[in-house]
Order: C-alpha cells, then sequence, then structure tokens
C-alpha cells in the first residue's frame, strides 16, 4: 500500500515505489491510499491553534493510514517523509513517524533527496 498526498515528497516515494518495489511480471497489487485533510482557515493571530490543530490533523491522517493497512491487509505500507526536524515533529508531529510505530507491516519511508 502507498499513502499518498500532494506534496512533492509523496510524488518522489510513488515514483521510487513505483521503481523498486512494483514490477511488471509480480503478482502483486499497489493500492494508493489518497489523504488530504480539508483545508483550514485561520486568522493571523490564531498562529498556536493552527499550529494544534496541524498536529491533530497529522495523527489523524496516521490513523487513518494504519486502520486502512490493517482493514486491507497490507503486507508493505510505502510514504514518503517531508524531512521535518526535531523540533518541527515535536510541534507538528509526524505522520510517517506515527506509521512507522503503529502500523501492522513494515514500513517503508521513502526520503526526498537533499537540494543542491
Amino acid at each position: 500500500m502507498m499513502a499518498v498526498d500532494e506534496s512533492k515528497e509523496s510524488m518522489h516515494a510513488l515514483s521510487w515505489c513505483l521503481a523498486n518495489l512494483v514490477s511488471a511480471t509480480s503478482n502483486s497489487t499497489l493500492v494508493l491510499l489518497y489523504v488530504k485533510p480539508p483545508p483550514s482557515i485561520y486568522s493571523a493571530f490564531d498562529i498556536a491553534a493552527k499550529s494544534r490543530k496541524r498536529s491533530w490533523e497529522r495523527r489523524g491522517k496516521g490513523c487513518v493510514i494504519c486502520n486502512t493497512v490493517e482493514k486491507l491487509g497490507a503486507d508493505t505500507l510505502v510514504m514518503g517523509s517531508h524531512g521535518y526536524g526535531f523540533l518541527e515533529r515535536a510541534i507538528l508531529g509526524s505522520v510517517s513517524d506515527h506509521c512507522a510505530k503503529h502500523a501492522k507491516c513494515p514500513v517503508v519511508i521513502v526520503k526526498q533527496p537533499e537540494e543542491n
């Protein structure tokens, strides 16, 4: 199973998955799970609430992905990484970290190559 959203990191992970894990001769099925929360509107004075909401949205995405993995009986989960640092992950949360800890199958996290 491949979890995707509209990010460039997700599209890179999908390309990597197609090039490295899925082949024309394999008998496996690739399931794409599109997870994108609805956009939220905030005022300039609501930054703290926005950070908390993003953290909950990310955790919610992780729960949706892990629940779908379990429901479909996926044998591998592939997803991209936004490359957040420690502080960003602590404040905003990380879907890939959540899934790596809670998914009922191996999780492959594909990092975006560093831009020079």
